[in-house]
């Protein structure tokens, strides 16, 4: 049988560039104007799902097509993070030169599972990490690779550690040893849940991730950290890693990280430092005390893709033990075996996945475009209007209260009448924040820490301003008169 021609190959590329053209322009005009839309979407649970057909279509469709659909069906469905009043979580915002980057990468569609596969996606990843290091003031000796999110390289940082603890626990596993003793991993009781994950699948059990009480600007208090250790070993438990945070999810405290290491230095223990979301700050010269004590650690995370303008997905790892790493992942079938091994990084080596995407393209691009002083000028700013938004809070008085330091660029924050039960506290700030979120102007979250129920408002958008701060203050006052004024 002949087969017909017309359903071979590719599209064309007068099409692809006609569709292409469409789109960038559609990119340029959305982000040109991205507060014309509700930050949060509006739709019902499977609203998008039911305007699309149940089946894939038998015959092919024109590309501008599939635009129309994007503008009219699946935009209505998109939370936007790309919103400048999007102050909820961490943002992660794209610039225009990491949404190139992006482009540029799918299109050349590399994999660079070894170095010989494409030995530009290596070498660019290698050589931007170390810029990215350079741009953080940290030591040299460090080797980093990029994963996707910060539990995976924190997940990737605790196998490594794993793999030092001396148990051979990559031929011989866990099961039914004996002389295996509980392996302990110790953090802040204000520790991301990254953690509490990767301690559950790397098979330690979460009985055996401790939390470390903190202090009373919620940084782990190193002297419970000692105790900690020290009675474990008494009851002969290993201890085998430390994770302190560098800008803490819920308020963005920052642990006393080179006392950490000292303690975990007397007893061989691993430390890890989440820095997924503070450490950017760290490329300010007058914020780089935050990552005091991180170049004695064994290995930290960072996230371009959080604070760093560079699309999702992009966390870096950091290690300066590549060979624990190693040890942990590296299986070299037959079909995977170049001359170039022994001369070059194959960075399938370093973790669990095979293939790679050609991510530091977009970070590369993004260094570049705006410089050690543009990113740094862009983190101070948002920072900034942090201090003035907890200055509007702070000043307002009354029911408005900061409930944790401002460190960062996040303010936490709550509305406390005199005497109210902490019960309806909560019941109210809850009720606050949906009807700012509804609003479409902003869009905030929110934590409870030792049972106190609180806002956040985390700036990091490379697009928001005064303004847009200014616009979630107004709401978030008319949203607590309105909720006030409830019988």
């Amino acid at each position: 049988m002949t087969p017909n021609s017309t359903m071979l190959g590719d599209l064309s590329p007068d099409e692809f560039r006609a569709a292409a053209h469409a789109a960038v322009d559609w990119i340029a005009e959305y982000l040109e104007h991205p507060g014309t839309v509700p930050v949060r979407s509006r739709v019902h649970p499977g609203a998008v799902r039911a305007a699309l057909p149940e089946s894939a279509p038998a015959h092919g469709e024109p590309l501008a097509h599939m635009l129309q659909d994007l503008r009219d069906i699946i935009m209505p469905g998109i939370t936007h993070w790309n919103h400048p009043g999007f102050f909820a979580y961490f943002a992660n915002s794209a610039s225009y030169p990491g949404i190139l980057g992006e482009l540029l990468a799918a299109g050349i569609n590399a994999n660079g599972m070894l170095w010989i596969t494409s030995p530009a996606v290596t070498e660019l990843e290698q050589l931007s990490l170390d810029w990215l290091r350079q741009l953080m003031g940290l030591g040299e000796g460090w080797f980093g690779q990029i994963t996707d999110t910060a539990s995976v390289s924190t997940f990737y940082a605790l196998a490594a550690a794993r793999e030092m603890a001396g148990y051979d626990i990559r031929l011989r596993g866990m099961a039914g040893r004996a002389e295996l003793p509980r392996l302990r991993v110790y953090c802040s009781e204000h520790a991301h849940s990254s953690i509490d994950k990767a301690v559950i699948a790397l098979g330690l059990g979460h009985d055996n991730l401790v939390k470390i009480p903190a202090d009373e600007s919620f940084r782990m208090r190193p002297e419970a950290l000692a105790a900690a250790i020290a009675a474990d070993v008494a009851a002969g438990f290993h201890p085998m890693a430390v994770v302190p945070c560098v800008g803490t999810t819920s308020m963005t405290s920052v642990d006393p990280v080179r006392a950490v290491v000292r303690i975990a230095r007397e007893h061989g223990c691993w430390v890890h430092v989440d820095a997924a979301y503070g450490g950017v700050t760290a490329i300010v010269p007058e914020m780089r005390h935050f990552m005091d004590g991180t170049d004695d650690a064994d290995s930290f995370v960072v996230n371009p893709h959080k604070w760093l303008f560079t699309p999702m997905d992009c966390s870096v790892l950091y290690t300066k033990h590549p060979d624990a790493l190693r040890r942990a992942f590296a299986v070299l079938p037959e079909y995977l075996l170049t001359r170039n091994d022994d001369d070059a990084v194959n960075l399938m080596d370093y973790g669990i996945q095979l293939g790679r995407r050609f991510r530091s393209l977009k970070l590369w691009m993004v260094m570049r475009a705006f410089g050690a002083e543009g990113l740094a000028e862009r983190i101070r700013f948002h920072c900034e209007l942090a201090r003035d938004f907890a200055g509007m809070v702070h000043f307002e008085g009354g029911a408005w209260e900061l409930t944790a330091p401002v460190t960062m660029s996040l303010v936490c924050f709550r509305y406390a009448p005199s005497g109210m039960p902490e019960a309806d506290v909560a019941r109210i700030n809850a009720e606050i924040m949906e009807r700012v979120n509804s609003m479409g102007r902003a869009y905030l979250s929110h934590t409870k820490v030792n049972g106190t129920y609180m806002l956040r408002l985390a700036i990091g958008n490379i697009r928001t301003d005064q303004s847009h701060v200014e616009v979630a203050w107004a709401d978030l006052r008319t949203a607590a008169a309105a909720v006030m004024a409830l019988p």
